[in-house]
């Protein structure tokens, strides 16, 4: 399967080294600097699961041809329009676009420029982060990984592209439901990026605090409640998983915005994380009073951090 990844940060260069690890044929798309210290050091990721030191094939945006089986799609949603503008020269007439992105709204997007019938859907559990020295880290052991297709038309190559990546270590399953999984997933990094972010602390430290639970449980009750209007009630797992993950009093989990908002990112991912559950909750004529506290307080942080840019 040839594949290419778009860049190669935390995400994409971690997923793009075990595809290259289970023999896939991957090019990574990336900008002249990272190409610069892919060349000089090698694609590097360090793991519990094991560590890759690999050379990597590389192009630029001008290099882009419809060659490709798959395009990895890792970006951050607030690059989404950046992404497709650079992706779109690589999809052929049999080319599918795996995205890894939080959040439903990345697909409305996808879909309106490429069509349902080439976007499959993926959700990815793992913890990464891109250090300075252009290595990646893999923070946890933890790395589980469900692709699916969206339409009949993507039901092969999800097969294929899940033959290739059930041979990389972590948990790897081909879901008969991607949208659900979709949503699950996306419940439960709303309501915990938004009550991580607020609070600026883990959920564990949340937790000890007088009212910690009963917000965290609120948060959780009212992305539930968009998803079930929206045709996609939780299942019990999800609720479970849920519960074991922004309720335990020891847990040192927190939503990767709030590390961005620690070292002081210019930009977040708060609108298709948290503005997208508001603005599907109005749809429904539901409140959702706590997250849109959280919402109006990252959009300050943003307003804040553009102001301090244009001084």
């Amino acid at each position: 399967m040839k594949i290419l990844v778009l860049g190669a940060g935390a995400l994409g260069g971690y997923y793009g080294a075990r595809l290259l690890e289970a023999g896939a044929d991957v090019t990574f798309l990336v900008r002249q600097t990272r190409a610069d210290q892919l060349k000089k050091h090698g694609l590097v990721v360090q793991s519990p699961l094991g560590n890759v030191e690999r050379t990597v094939n590389t192009i630029s945006r001008e290099q882009v041809a419809p060659d490709y089986d798959l395009v990895l799609l890792t970006c951050k949603t607030y690059d989404l329009d950046q992404a497709i503008a650079a992706m779109a020269p690589a999809v052929g007439e049999q080319t599918g676009i795996l995205p890894l992105l939080n959040g439903v709204a990345t697909y409305d997007i996808l879909d309106q420029h490429f069509g349902t019938g080439r976007v499959l859907g993926g959700v990815a559990y793992i913890a990464t982060m891109l250090a300075p020295s252009g290595h990646i880290r893999h923070l946890s052991p933890g790395d589980t990984l469900l692709i699916g297709p969206r339409a009949e038309t993507t039901t092969a190559l999800a097969a294929s592209f899940y033959e290739v990546v059930s041979h990389t270590p972590g948990t790897r399953l081909l879901s008969e439901d991607i949208a659900q999984a979709l949503w699950e997933k996306w419940v439960m990094i709303a309501a915990g990026a938004a009550m991580t972010c607020v609070m600026r602390g883990p959920i564990g430290t949340i937790l000890t605090t007088q009212d910690g639970r009963a917000l965290m449980t609120q948060a959780m009750d009212e992305c539930a409640a968009v998803a079930r209007l929206s045709g996609h009630a939780l299942r019990p797992a999800a609720v479970h998983t849920m519960h074991d993950t922004l309720l335990d009093a020891a847990s040192p989990w927190a939503a990767s915005m709030m590390r961005d908002i620690d070292h002081q990112a210019p930009r977040l991912e708060a609108d298709h994380i948290v503005g997208d559950i508001i603005r599907r909750a109005q749809r429904f004529g539901v409140d959702v009073p706590l997250m849109r506290v959280a919402y109006a307080h990252l959009q300050v942080y943003e307003a804040r951090q553009h102001t301090a840019q244009d001084r």
